[in-house]
């Protein structure tokens, strides 16, 4: 859990950075973004009254909860399983798995330098890992190995869109 507190000390950008290096972010469901900020996430699922056991059916949001410039981690995790990689003009969007639960994923939205500097790492402990990730020059588009696709608007992760992924092998 993190604590969100706007008098506390602001967790600097430099920390950030340390953290990402040791492929570390903060336990929950949050967007971590390179200047110190977080974004606080919560991922609803919805289903019509007349197919509650479709999972197809499903409407999944990652809701933004709480933009916090000062917060104070209580518990870091490790985001240290890379499944995808991609680049495209001087940027780099990963994707992948904590090995702290298999039900966490994670994806990142780094710069394309020997450093991998970060813009943003959104972390998500119920999206399952994403296995698959796409950039281009306005969207990180990450699938999951639950069968949806995550489209993350390279500017504002937070306005992530959520849909079904076509391709998985759905069963009912």
């Amino acid at each position: 859990m993190t604590g969100v507190d706007s008098s506390d000390a602001t967790l600097n950008a430099d920390l950030v950075h340390d953290r990402w290096r040791a492929r570390e972010a903060p336990y929950g469901d949050f967007i971590m973004f390179g200047d110190g900020s977080l974004s606080v996430m919560s991922l609803m699922r919805s289903s019509p009254a007349d197919q509650l056991h479709d999972m197809r059916a499903e409407n999944w949001q990652w809701w933004h909860l709480l933009q916090a410039t000062a917060w104070t981690p209580s518990d870091w995790m490790d985001i240290d399983t890379m499944f995808a990689s991609c680049a495209y003009a001087g940027s780099r969007a990963s994707a992948g798995e904590s090995s702290a639960h298999g039900s966490i994923g994670w994806v990142a939205l780094t710069r394309d330098d020997d450093h991998l500097t970060l813009e943003w790492v959104a972390v998500s402990c119920s999206s399952n890992p994403f296995a698959e990730v796409t950039l281009d020059a306005t969207t990180v588009t990450a699938t999951s190995t639950l069968g949806r696709i995550w489209s993350f608007p390279r500017n504002a992760p937070q306005h992530v869109k959520i849909t079904e992924d076509p391709a998985y092998p759905w069963t009912s």
